[in-house]
């Protein structure tokens, strides 16, 4: 045991000097060095090095990068913010999934935006159905001036804490990406926020790998997450991946209010 502990230790302090003599490699402005992997911090994989500007800063800095994206730090702070926001959507998306599919399991979650299934009240649309044209408008409208105004935060940090309509109204925005207050109703940002911050954007590239999983499911069987993890449960040989792949169970067009639409699937196969 103390073998292996002095012969770790040397390696790591081997590992270190090493890296402390190797050159910089200069990237455009950019300068960037290997840095050698430093005790208690977790990497994507052992014994691998993390660049230098991958210095643990951020949260759910595992020290991955391969094709240097973020060496510039423009556009690693970008990089970071769209994380952040993919992260937070497929984590709404997925627990949306999952719950319809529990309380209405007759409905197929990829087609329940379609007119026919959305609440039957009267929004202008025909036969008292949603008007999916005037929803798609209101949707664009609003989501281009949210997302507007989280491209002046990025740009002057702070600029937008305050309300625009109710003036007074402000967010303490400790951090780019977290405004805190009325959008941290339970006071996370009070504790550890670092560690609260790991957690998120670990949840949400989780939820991301499973979004992108649940379509490709639903492509290929027709059916949701759950009734396919029935089906591999039941029969883990003739449901699973290599058994479904190539296949393809979404419709080639879907007509909706008048307008055809056509569908394709994410990889080759038969409608």
């Amino acid at each position: 045991m103390a073998a292996c502990f002095t012969s770790s230790l040397a390696g790591t302090a081997l590992q270190a000097y090493v890296a402390s003599r190797r050159p910089a490699v200069s990237r455009g402005s950019v300068t960037v060095r290997a840095a050698a992997t430093s005790g208690g911090r977790n990497l994507w994989a052992p014994g691998v090095e993390a660049p230098a500007y991958l210095d643990g800063t951020l949260a759910g800095d595992y020290g991955w990068d391969p094709l240097g994206f973020g060496a510039n730090e423009t556009a690693r702070r970008w990089f970071r913010q769209s994380e952040l926001v993919h992260a937070r959507w497929a984590m709404l998306g997925v627990a949306g999934i999952l719950v319809q599919e529990i309380l209405k399991p007759d409905v197929f979650w990829y087609n329940a935006g379609l007119p026919e299934n959305l609440p039957g009240i009267n929004f202008g649309g025909p036969d008292g159905k949603v008007n999916l044209g005037g929803l798609l408008a209101w949707e664009f409208l609003l989501m281009h001036w949210v997302e507007v105004r989280r491209w002046q935060d990025y740009k002057n940090f702070g600029s937008v804490n305050e309300d625009p309509i109710f003036k007074g109204n402000k967010v303490p925005n400790p951090e780019m990406g977290y405004p805190g207050g009325i959008f941290d109703p339970f006071g996370f940002s009070k504790g550890n926020l670092k560690e609260m911050q790991t957690k998120e954007i670990k949840n949400g590239r989780l939820a991301m790998v499973a979004f992108a999983g649940f379509t490709l499911q639903a492509q290929a069987t027709g059916k949701g997450p759950l009734a396919d993890l029935f089906d591999h449960l039941s029969s883990p040989f003739s449901n699973n991946i290599t058994t479904n792949i190539g296949s393809c169970k979404i419709p080639s067009s879907v007509d909706v209010q008048g307008l055809t639409l056509p569908l394709t699937c994410l990889w080759p196969g038969q409608h």
